[in-house]
Parts: C-alpha cells; structure tokens; sequence
C-alpha cells in the first residue's frame, strides 16, 4: 500500500515541482557553505553582518516604490511599467531642488539646474551631503513627493483615465509607452551622462548618515502607510474598491477620489524611492528607475500581487539576497539571485508569500 502511494505521489509530480526541488537543494548546499565559510573564518562575521546590513537598506527603497506598484495595480488592475520612470523622475526633480537650494553661490543656476550636466556644479564644491547641505537635502526630499505626484495626475489625467475601462493589456501597452516618453524627455533636458552627485556621506562613529537618513525616512514612511491602510476611512475604502470596484462604487465610495489618493500616495513614495536611492548610490542616471523596475516587480510578485506587506516581505528577500549571493557571485550577476528566488516561491505558491492578499 505504501509503496503504491509513493508511486501515485511521484507520478503526480511536475516538471515544475522536480525543478524547484533541484532549486531548494542548491539553495541548501549555499546555506550550508555560507555556514562553513564563516565558521572557517573565511567570511568574518563584520563582513556577514554588512552584507545583511546592505540587503536591509537595499529593501527598504525597493519597498517604498514596490508599495506604490503594489496599490496601482490593487486598485487600477494592471501592472504599471512607467512606474519605474516615476521613482526616476522622483530622483532628478528632488535633486534639481536640492541643488536649486544647496548650491547658492557655490554654482551658476544652470549648472544646478541640470544636476551638474555641464560640470560646472560638483556635488564636492556644493557640500551636498545631509551635514553640509541638510536644508537643501530635506526639501529636495518632498520636492521629489511632490514633483512625481503632479506627474503621475498628469500622466493618469492624460493617458490613464481614458482607458480604464478597455483592459489592463491595453494599459500596460500604454504604460510602456509612458516609461519610454518620460525617460526620454528627462534625457533631453539632463542628458542621458551618468553622474555622481551626492558627495560623500559623513559618518558618526560606524553610521553612515546618508544609510541613516533613507533607513530613518523609509521605516517613517512605511509605519505612515500601514496606519493609513487600518485606521482610516480612505484605508477602508481602498480595501474595499479593491477588492469589488462595483460593490464600492454602489455603496457610495467615491471611486474616483479613492482613485486619485491611490496615484498621489503611489507616486509619491516611487518619488521619495528614487530620491533615497540617490543619496544612498550617489550617482543618478536616467535609466535608475528603469533598472529598478524588475527588482520591484520581481518582490510586489514574491509577495503576492496587490499585497502592501507582501510587497514589504518580498522586498526584504529581495534585498537580502542580492547582497548574500555576493559571496558566490560578482555584483553585476547578483539580482539573478533574486530571481530565482522569486521563481521558486512561485513554483510552490503561486499567490506569493501572502497569499494575493489585496491592499492590506
């Protein structure tokens, strides 16, 4: 009896789930290697704990615009791919305000205009780190809320709300179009050079203020988010419409406000993600966003699409595993890590690790 089940069981068996078993295993024997490593000494326990330390602050900007993606496509059904290009834009108007207000006298208005495009504003001569310049750095953080949240209306005003009703394919078509017209209208006015900008982040004692100040700013937002989602009558109605658009409508929700409040708070941390994301890296370049986008996707869908706290934990994977897999691999193969994470999670569950749970 026994033995014929056992039979049953591996006749059932997938291609798929025979896949994702090799997956585990090797995952396994990394664990176990990365155990041997540290107990011969050959990974020091300080470079472990950095590589950690790395994969936290990595997922907290990865976080903040994977929240924004998850509730577009939570209220709106489709999977936004100019999202990348709105934590892009998020990163050169911050910064342009930054530098508008930092580098008084230190730089002509055009140079710091176009973020140093000319070489006549260098972030040095500037003192553009959060001790030297915290004012000026501080406003260009609710300058990139701002600025992307007023292209984000635009964009949803123009383009969005005229094909609402015709699919989320043909959104995600128009999406795509959206992505490439807004990076290319950033090129024309910054240039498409990539260009460090931020100075060097002072330290107190072993912190990094400028790994401090995102860490500091993301977590406030995050808390922000989550109490906005429980505790308020726009958290409720965002659950709600996500879950039945009609039903929410009969019931006298004001989709469209709801709608609208989705864009703004969406937007606006894709916004904040890519300010933070430069003060962190120091270097801006027109495709940051672009870039980022498949690691944003890859932790919304390891999480559980529509899911805020999914997009939350598939981020902390994400971010944890891209700078773990440097034991192994060179930086620029890690985020393949990543992925095959997200695939084997999607093997096994394929509602993500929560579940598709929308909205909360």
């Amino acid at each position: 009896m026994g033995v014929v089940t056992l039979k049953e069981r591996f006749s059932d068996t997938t291609a798929q789930e025979v896949f994702g078993g090799i997956l585990v295993l090797g995952i396994v024997v990394l664990l176990l290697d990365l155990l041997r490593l540290v107990a011969t000494g050959e990974l020091s326990p300080g470079r472990l704990g950095s590589l950690l330390w790395y994969g936290i602050v990595d997922s907290l900007y990865i976080g903040l615009a994977a929240i924004g993606l998850s509730m577009t496509y939570s209220i709106l059904r489709f999977a936004n791919f100019s999202h990348g290009d709105l934590v892009t834009t998020g990163a050169f108007g911050g910064w342009t305000v930054a530098y508008l207000i930092g580098g008084i006298g230190a730089a002509d208005f055009g140079s710091r205009l176009l973020l140093d495009a000319d070489g006549g504003a260098r972030a040095g001569d500037l003192g553009m780190d959060i001790l030297a310049s915290p004012v000026a750095i501080v406003l260009g953080l609710f300058a990139a809320a701002a600025i992307t949240i007023l292209v984000a209306l635009a964009i949803d005003r123009l383009v969005y709300k005229k094909l609402r009703d015709a699919g989320g394919i043909t959104l995600l078509i128009a999406s795509v179009g959206v992505a490439l017209a807004l990076r290319y209208i950033i090129a024309i006015f910054y240039t498409q050079d990539s260009r460090g900008i931020v100075a060097s982040s002072p330290r107190v004692g072993p912190v990094n203020l400028h790994e401090a100040t995102l860490v500091v700013s993301a977590v406030t937002l995050i808390v922000g988010v989550h109490l906005l989602l429980q505790y308020t009558k726009l958290g409720k109605s965002m659950r709600a419409m996500s879950d039945n658009k009609d039903l929410a409508l009969v019931t006298g929700i004001p989709t469209e406000r709801v709608i609208f409040l989705t864009w703004v708070i969406g937007s606006g941390l894709a916004g904040v993600a890519g300010y933070l994301i430069v003060l962190d890296r120091s270097q801006i370049t027109i495709n940051l966003g672009w870039f980022l986008l498949l690691l944003i996707f890859a932790a919304v869908i390891l999480g559980g699409i529509g899911s805020i706290y999914g997009a939350l934990a598939g981020s902390l994977v994400i971010g944890i595993t891209i700078n773990l897999s440097l034991v192994w691999i060179p930086a620029d193969l890690n985020e393949v890590a990543a992925f095959v994470i997200m695939i084997l999670v999607l093997i096994f569950k394929p509602d993500g690790l929560f579940g598709g749970v929308e909205t909360a």
